[in-house]
């Protein structure tokens, strides 16, 4: 049996060329009536929070006590929406993160997305792209199929690094053989557990530590839509 390789891929500003989490919250006020007056009061709230120094991983918290009470069947198809609307933009996607991502499709490696956003908003682009595996924020649900604002893990830093460690393991892996791509200083943590990480865009925190210790760096590309690919397993 060959041995397992897995690409880990961060999504946001590494795949898309958006913030999945504030595009859906946009899109979904929108739906609602919102004239964009709600989203930047609920976003703008949550910046506030980002600049004054509280940590990511409370935002991310913070983030989804926003959607306490809506129903999850319903922010599902919603996500499903929202993806389609994306997809009619010029050049939704970042070239050099797609491209890396069917080389690993190419080479038969799993490939898995990492992100602190949520199913609603990875669902469709795992689907898209034929990603095998979603790590992702998971809201609590309730009996009644609603969320209660709160989440099990905010898929965020140390968060991230416990997630590929635990499907590398899963799945047999040996990390010197994985993969990792990420945009943003917050997936340093994951990135230093595989074998090869590479840096995509120009985070200074992160592509300093990527010219310390030799990281590829690549450009952070916007292109159109990209043809769809299911996934190679389950």
């Amino acid at each position: 049996m060959s041995a397992v390789t897995i690409a880990f891929f961060d999504v946001d500003e590494t795949l898309v060329d958006t913030k999945s989490m504030f595009d859906f919250l946009r899109f979904h006020l929108a739906s609602r009536g919102d004239d964009g007056t709600r989203y930047d009061e609920q976003a703008g709230a949550l910046r506030q929070a980002a600049s004054s120094g509280v940590p990511r991983s409370e935002i991310n918290r913070a983030y989804y006590r926003l959607f306490a009470g809506e129903s999850w069947n319903g922010l599902l198809a919603a996500g499903e929406r929202w993806y389609a609307e994306l997809l009619t933009r010029p050049a939704p996607f970042l070239a050099e993160g797609i491209a890396a991502l069917r080389f690993h499709q190419a080479a038969g490696h799993q490939v898995a997305l990492v992100s602190g956003s949520f199913r609603p908003c990875l669902g469709p682009v795992a689907a898209h792209l034929g990603a095998d595996v979603v790590l992702c924020t998971e809201p609590l649900i309730d009996d009644s199929g609603r969320l209660t604002g709160e989440v099990a893990m905010p898929m965020i830093g140390n968060n991230k690094r416990a997630a590929v460690l635990g499907l590398i393991a899963r799945r047999g892996a040996d990390p010197a053989r994985c993969f990792g791509y990420g945009d943003h200083s917050s997936d340093l943590a994951f990135l230093a557990e595989v074998g090869h990480p590479t840096v995509i865009g120009r985070d200074p925190d992160l592509t300093a530590v990527a010219e310390r210790e030799g990281w590829p760096i690549l450009a952070a590309t916007t292109c159109a839509t990209v043809e769809a690919r299911p996934a190679s397993r389950t």
